[in-house]
């Protein structure tokens, strides 16, 4: 692939690795480093870029919003990934979304009123967080003059990548879905879309092993978290998260853990504004794993896995691994946006964990779906992954690691539609749909059901119900 973009000066991609630090240039496609394997990442020169010395800087692009980038939530914050010039970058009105206290929750989770808020990336064109990073991951393909795009999915990956390609008319989008493992939800946005899908035998894991050795041969732009630019568009969902806290620093952030690139990128996010000063402190942040796709809480939590300064210990994430292929383990959760047991992300959140003070949980799918309808009954409704933020917050709570008067923020990383099945079997009065559902998955009541009313066809009994349950 050809550049066809003026290069800027002012970004470069770096190892992670600090033993290799091995450097690349802005317009080069990197999933890895060529020297030592690890991730790369997009790094600036604060120096020659001169990021604004305030906040206010943001908040009058508002007034501005006829244009393009600054109606973008992505784009509004150019100045802090600056890694392509303006003229190329790629915007479909993402990142329009919403910060909102969320007293109903609060009390479900036990946090005093006020101190929950809830960002809800639903609100994007394609329905989930994805479309930050995608924009961004877009724009970089845009300047290398790439004809194709490619990405394994559980679902939302693919309906962002299928809806840019479409929108935009600048590449063909090509996605990799393991079998049985995605909702008709997202699988039905791709499909609208045009993208052509490839089934495979096999899960998510399956299905990014294959998409890497596929885009390797056919030169493909790979849009996966593991390419760093997407998670240059995923860091703005903590700008916004601020913009909507007046620019304070809240106490928590508790995202969901699947690939790992939220974490991974909100943890850069908050190092790089403290680095250019405009915050002086970093938030805690928790992230949560669904019990049946745990790898992060195994590693963590229970194997003693920590970043340790850019040298993680690799031989237990091997051997964690190979243990996972002897028993031939595979992810299962209802939380199918988070199902994943090979995090490509895992090194980079590591990081982020230590730079924040992170701490790791994991949740049942049962306190998902209970979490889930609390978040619904409170207005916003999410699909399960979004859940688990709030089921770990309520967790974290308990334990009294989160304290009730702290200021906490949860990740809602998807819309309700993208998995409406779901939504139904818990509320539902079929319990035959619901064991199908949800009790295969470890799911034994719904606590907080809100299930229809049945009653004749007649005015009398009509009447009566609605005075009985309302």
């Amino acid at each position: 692939m050809n550049s066809v973009a003026a290069k800027t000066d002012l970004a470069f991609q770096k190892c992670i690795a600090p033993r290799c630090g091995a450097t690349y240039g802005i317009d080069e496609i990197r999933v890895q480093c060529e020297v030592c394997g690890d991730l790369v990442d997009v790094v600036y020169d604060w120096d020659r870029a001169r990021p604004p010395d305030s906040f206010a800087f943001f908040e009058q692009k508002w007034s501005r919003r006829a244009d393009p980038l600054c109606a973008s939530g992505v784009w509004r914050f150019f100045e802090l990934l600056p890694f392509a010039p303006p003229s190329q970058v790629v915007t479909i009105g993402e990142g329009q979304t919403l910060l909102q206290s969320a007293p109903h929750v609060a009390s479900y989770v036990g946090l005093k009123p006020g101190r929950l808020h809830l960002q809800y990336e639903g609100m994007n064109p394609s329905g989930s967080f994805k479309d930050n990073g995608m924009s961004a991951a877009f724009t970089h393909a845009r300047t290398t003059g790439a004809a194709r795009a490619a990405c394994a999915s559980t679902g939302n990956t693919s309906a962002s990548l299928a809806a840019y390609c479409s929108v935009t008319r600048l590449m063909k989008a090509v996605i990799f879905v393991g079998s049985g493992k995605i909702s008709y939800g997202k699988l039905s946005q791709a499909l609208d879309f045009g993208a052509l899908t490839v089934q495979i035998a096999g899960d998510f894991d399956d299905a990014m092993a294959r998409v890497k050795e596929a885009s390797r041969d056919l030169g493909i732009y790979l849009v996966n978290s593991v390419n760093p630019f997407r998670l240059e568009g995923q860091k703005t969902i903590m700008y916004r998260v601020l913009e909507g806290l007046r620019w304070e620093v809240p106490d928590w952030i508790v995202v969901p853990g699947g690939n790992l690139g939220n974490s991974s990128a909100f943890g850069k996010a908050f190092a790089e504004l403290r680095e250019i000063g405009l915050i002086d402190r970093l938030p805690r942040l928790a992230v949560i794993n669904a019990a049946g796709a745990n790898t992060l809480y195994e590693l963590y939590h229970r194997r003693g896995v920590r970043w340790n300064q850019g040298s993680p210990d690799t031989g237990a994430i091997d051997g964690y691994y190979a243990d996972l292929d002897s028993r031939g383990r595979r992810a299962s959760t209802i939380a199918s946006a988070i199902e994943i047991n090979r995090p490509v992300n895992l090194n980079k959140c590591l990081r982020s964990l230590e730079w924040c003070d992170g701490v790791v949980r994991e949740v049942t799918d049962q306190e998902i779906m209970d979490a889930k309808a609390q978040v619904g009954a409170g207005g916003l409704g999410c699909e399960p992954a979004s859940a688990a933020s709030v089921a770990g917050a309520k967790q974290l709570r308990s334990e009294g690691i989160i304290g009730a008067d702290e200021r906490v923020v949860c990740i809602l990383t998807g819309h309700q539609l993208k998995d409406p099945t779901a939504t139904v079997a818990y509320h539902t009065t079929d319990q035959d749909k619901f064991n199908e559902v949800l009790g295969s998955r470890g799911v034994k009541r719904a606590a907080f059901a809100n299930r229809a009313v049945a009653v004749p066809n007649d005015l009398e009994e009509i009447i009566k119900a609605i005075q009985l349950y309302s």
